[in-house]
């Protein structure tokens, strides 16, 4: 295992279509949700316990080996907005593209013949690990990680935030990123003999509202 293999995953400029989406920032910005450094502390922290909990845990499972199919079944299940759910495949789908021919890997030609369409991106993610020779903690880290730093990037743009402001959010939030991933790894190992009803289901009710008020906006920085 080259464990530098996850600084790449994991890197903002990873072509996996990330910066095009704000994780729920642009509709929380204009809600007035987000107005500064504190605000996006908190909103960070609401979406890492969430969202980011529930992404990381189908990461790990992935990378675990767990039935993709299953997996994308439970994602879709967890995930009540059409906004999301079109959101997350597209990036499932650009996702799959930069990891097959990063590290290719007839897992994840498969899943590409599976879901022509795009997988949920988690999904993708944990495979994507599994095929850069990482671990399960690996994928839950760069899942839960991914859940906080896509919003807190993309303030930056849409509040001219200062980027050191930005960055301490995320370093404040780094004792949490690590228990959220600890959690999901213990999900994981627990789905495999469990099923995948054993990973967590973390709502965020917000996020489900704004992603369908955003999807409906005419003009828009961010896709989602």
């Amino acid at each position: 295992m080259s464990r530098a293999a996850l600084l790449v995953l994991a890197d903002g400029r990873f072509p996996a279509g990330g910066h095009a989406h704000s994780g729920g920032a642009e509709a929380a910005v204009k809600a007035g949700r987000i107005s500064g450094a504190v605000s996006l502390g908190e909103f960070c922290r609401g979406r890492l316990h969430t969202a980011g909990l529930t992404a990381a845990g189908l990461s790990a499972a992935a990378a675990l080996g767990i039935d993709p199919v299953a997996l994308d079944r439970a994602a879709d299940a967890r995930t009540p907005s059409p906004a999301l759910r079109i959101a997350a495949r597209k990036l499932g789908r650009q996702l799959l593209r930069a990891a097959r021919a990063t590290w290719p890997s007839a897992e994840l030609d498969a899943l590409g013949r599976e879901f022509p369409k795009g997988a949920h991106q988690p999904v993708v993610l944990g495979l994507a690990a599994r095929a850069a020779g990482l671990g399960t903690v690996d994928a839950a880290y760069c899942a839960a990680y991914e859940s906080v730093s896509g919003p807190a990037s993309a303030t930056v743009r849409l509040l001219s935030l200062d980027p050191f402001d930005a960055t301490r959010v995320l370093a404040r939030l780094a004792p949490e990123v690590d228990r959220v991933a600890d959690r999901a790894v213990e999900a994981a190992r627990k789905a495999v003999g469990d099923g995948v009803d054993a990973l967590p289901a973390r709502s965020a009710p917000l996020l489900e509202i704004g992603a369908e008020a955003h999807a409906g906006w005419p003009v828009r920085l961010f896709a989602s």
